[in-house]
């Protein structure tokens, strides 16, 4: 097959989903890490490495995704290296799922990879990011506004606009450490509880260590295909049902309400695009760098009204076997967060869908295996958000 464009949309489905390892990787590198997904989700795929006309990537070397295509042996004829930060992936899904649609591409490999984890520990790299003093960015640096600050900031903001409690906050993290608990992949298992997340060392007010997310080594892959491929995989077929991507803001000065993420907009979109509401969806990844980014985006993707997200949040409704299964493999809180995490969301929502999360597998109440799936990714510090709906059929 070729691409080409043609009249009418095809249909695209995520056909190879793989982790490579995850967690404490000091022996690796980050391209071996994308190399190791990658090889993983073909064979995951069970297509040959000659279907990938399209590769999509960022974050590694100063030409990528060139670079990764080279490091992998690959020619594209399509490319993305849309960088905007943690919802990076979901919108450029949303892009290849758009290619492949007219014809553009047929099989587009999403790739990533990270040793964030090792390079600090070997000093190759700071913890404290910085993003410069040029530009619109360079009247906030003085006043040393971290990225941790500014979502502690945000998160402050709904705590006295309606009320949120930093127990609700913590329970969060508590049942995504539950979730993680029936990973095996998941980088901390062990239970913790809502005192314990309160009373850990404070990182930014209101945040505590547990309310922050890991920082691990690792990467992931997902190849995206026509329909015209289906009938040759290797494992069932995961639909892209809709996407929907919005930026708000560069500067903390121009956020117009701080209670609101651009997860409004992108989940609309998503689901509009999809033809679902949220009361379909039967699980949820959603990334979380800190416990209040599950609980804003929750809200802002219409599960439950603006300021209620506390209450929506307890009673351990984000449990696989909750009401909203949510960041089903125990997210970046616990599972594994090597930097940029928003496809790790893709390759879990697909793993549920399918069947295959094994012990942390979600049902739905009559026992069957889900059907909906969304996807949310969130990037800089709620500067821009992608929301991608999955289906089965």
């Amino acid at each position: 097959m070729s691409a080409v464009p043609r009249s009418t949309p095809r249909k695209v489905a995520a056909v190879g989903v793989a982790l490579s390892d995850c967690g404490r990787v000091d022996e690796a590198t980050p391209y071996a890490l994308h190399a190791q997904a990658a090889r993983r989700a073909l064979a995951d795929s069970g297509l040959g490495r000659d279907v990938i006309d399209g590769i999509a990537s960022a974050g590694l070397g100063a030409l990528a995704p060139v670079e990764v295509a080279e490091y992998l042996g690959l020619r594209p004829r399509w490319v993305d290296s849309t960088s905007v930060g943690g919802a990076t992936w979901e919108v450029m899904a949303a892009h290849a799922a758009e290619a492949i649609a007219a014809g553009r591409a047929d099989a587009v490999l999403l790739v990533y990879g990270s040793t964030a984890r090792a390079d600090i520990r070997a000093g190759r790299r700071t913890s404290n990011l910085s993003y410069g003093a040029r530009g619109p960015l360079q009247f906030e640096a003085p006043y040393g506004h971290s990225l941790i600050a500014k979502y502690a900031m945000a998160a402050r903001r709904h705590m006295h606009e309606y009320g949120t409690t930093l127990e609700q906050l913590a329970s969060v993290a508590v049942q995504a450490r539950a979730n993680a608990a029936a990973n095996p992949d998941a980088m901390y298992r062990e239970p913790v509880t809502v005192d314990e997340v309160l009373a850990g060392p404070m990182i930014a007010d209101p945040f505590t260590k547990l309310h922050c997310c890991i920082r691990s080594d690792g990467g992931c892959a997902v190849l995206l295909a026509a329909e015209e491929y289906v009938a040759d995989c290797a494992s069932l077929p995961v639909w892209v049902l809709g996407a929907g991507e919005h930026v708000s803001h560069a500067a903390m000065s121009q956020w117009e309400d701080f209670t609101v993420s651009p997860a409004a907009v992108s989940g609309r979109l998503a689901f509009e695009r999809a033809g679902v509401r949220p009361a379909d969806i039967d699980l949820a990844e959603i990334y979380d760098a800190f416990t209040y980014m599950t609980l804003v985006t929750l809200e802002d993707l219409g599960f439950c009204g603006k300021g209620e997200g506390g209450a929506f949040v307890e009673k351990g409704r984000l449990l696989r076997d909750g009401g909203l299964p949510t960041n089903t493999d125990g997210g970046g809180l616990s599972a594994q967060h090597p930097g940029m995490r928003g496809l790790f969301l893709l390759v879990e929502a697909v793993r549920q869908l399918r069947g295959q999360a094994g012990e942390r597998q979600v049902h739905r109440r009559d026992g069957s295996l889900p059907e909906l799936a969304v996807a949310s990714g969130t990037g800089g510090w709620f500067c821009s958000s992608g929301t991608v709906v999955l289906g089965r059929g």
